[in-house]
């Protein structure tokens, strides 16, 4: 019995260790598999890595500002002149520059607000049934962001005013997470001009999922607050006085940086202009109202050195004095040359300075 046991165990293998020995051989002739891990020297150089995308748009503008560095001087040394210029001119000069802004980005968004309606919606919220709601509310708030308040870097959500529209569970939220991101890359961009920055923010507010009703007024005023955030007179950098050629959005960083430039030089040397006609109409009004007594007549010079339009109710709202004594005062300024009538109509009609 032994002996056939033994027998039986040489003649048949044991299962287990046939099929150890079948694998094996197939994996020999699996020539293609890889051979064992063997260290090979780390003598390589190291391979490119991707940098972070906000870091990539910083250095395309910042390329952009070195290749428009003479031209930015020029832009920065006349912006300065004027916040001197503001800083050393009455009040009334930057209310009525930020209106003059404001009716002139409306028309480059398509709202169209004319500057004898922006007129009357600021000073008495008249409005009538053309007029759109939106956009006054709009163009109104442009005004009041273009005077004087917090910069947008502060705190966006409150300087827009601007609640989520994608959050319609809850309408007091504002959009502090996506405004988080835009402003995360304007503190990223802290080397650069501000008048750069302002650029790079205007053109990275729609990526920046800020866009919406009105976001092209709104990434517009933000971006002239920005550019004169180191000036003491100017609340803003003009923009769209010289026609809104630099808000045009297509081009690389370069393109885009040089037609900013163009346009904020066109914009200020229009403002310039502008005060020039203004100091030169204030230093006539006086001489020839010089006769006038009472508060009134000082009243409606400082009133038309502040608005572009001035109507007899608005005058009579914003002076305080009686209708009677405006309606006669504004025909004496008229029969002298000193103011004209625009609308060319006997109601709801409108003055302006006769420069």
């Amino acid at each position: 019995m032994n002996m056939q046991a033994s027998t039986l165990t040489d003649d048949f293998d044991d299962p287990l260790n046939t099929i150890e020995e079948d694998e094996e051989a197939h994996e020999d002739d699996l020539w293609f598999l890889p051979g064992p891990l063997e260290e090979e020297p780390d003598d390589l150089p190291p391979g490119p890595r991707a940098e972070p995308p906000d870091t990539a748009v910083i250095e395309n503008w910042a390329k952009a500002e070195g290749i428009h560095a003479a031209r930015l001087a020029r832009v920065a040394g006349r912006l300065g002149a004027l916040d001197d210029r503001l800083l050393r001119g009455p009040e009334g000069w930057r209310h009525r520059l930020a209106l003059i802004e404001a009716a002139e980005l409306s028309w480059f968004a398509g709202d169209r607000v004319s500057s004898d309606r922006l007129a009357l919606w600021i000073s008495m919220r008249l409005s009538g049934a053309q007029d759109d709601p939106n956009a006054l509310a709009r163009v109104g708030w442009a005004v009041r962001r273009l005077t004087g308040g917090p910069g947008p870097e502060s705190d966006l959500a409150a300087f827009l005013n601007r609640r989520d529209p994608k959050n319609i569970e809850d309408n007091a939220e504002r959009f502090k997470d996506r405004a988080g991101g835009w402003l995360d890359v304007m503190a990223a961009a802290g080397e650069l001009h501000p008048i750069t920055r302002a650029c790079m923010g205007f053109h990275l507010w729609s990526l920046a999922g800020l866009g919406g009703q009105g976001d092209q007024i709104e990434a517009a005023v933000t971006a002239s607050r920005i550019a004169a955030r180191d000036g003491s007179g100017a609340v803003f950098a003009p923009l769209a006085m010289g026609g809104a050629g630099g808000l045009r959005v297509s081009g690389l960083p370069p393109e885009r940086l040089a037609r900013w430039l163009d346009g904020m030089n066109s914009a200020i040397l229009t403002v310039m202009r502008t005060l020039d006609d203004i100091e030169a109409w204030t230093g006539r009004a006086e001489n020839v109202m010089a006769q006038l007594s009472g508060r009134t007549p000082l009243a409606l010079r400082r009133t038309f050195s502040q608005w572009p339009l001035v109507s007899a109710p608005m005058a009579e709202t914003v002076t305080g004095a009686s209708r009677a004594a405006v309606q006669r005062n504004l025909a004496w300024m008229e029969a002298r040359g000193l103011i004209r009538e625009v609308t060319g109509q006997g109601r709801y009609r409108m003055w302006s300075l006769d420069i």
